[in-house]
């Protein structure tokens, strides 16, 4: 992939992805053929800030993050007594950086097809 598109991807993801983990994005980026750019350039990423807001104010997070199970059960237990919310409120940045980085290596595998 050109430089140009590896830094406007980066410039417009880069607070999607843990610090340790731009250097190999930004490398698999230039891996990336020109032809099949378009597919990761257009990918939607989750905000980390934003999944930490809707975690303080409706404890949903887990469903924008592809965890239906344990966001239905999060809701069942009246979010673990108060103290699953209390956790996933200092873990949804963690884990949005997380799921936006396997969302990348997916999309990356579907570009390498």
């Amino acid at each position: 992939m050109k430089e140009e598109l590896v830094q406007a991807f980066l410039l417009k993801n880069g607070d999607c992805f843990d610090i340790m983990a731009i250097q190999d994005v930004r490398n698999k980026l230039a891996d990336v053929d020109d032809s099949k750019s378009a597919l990761l350039v257009s990918m939607s990423l989750q905000k980390p800030t934003l999944m930490l807001i809707i975690a303080i104010v409706l404890g949903w997070e887990r469903f924008f993050l592809d965890d239906i199970g344990l966001g239905i059960l999060k809701i069942l237990t009246c979010y673990g007594c108060g103290i699953w919310w209390l956790v996933d409120i200092f873990t949804a940045q963690r884990r949005t950086r997380e799921y936006n980085y396997r969302k990348f290596n997916e999309t990356l595998m579907l570009c390498n097809y």
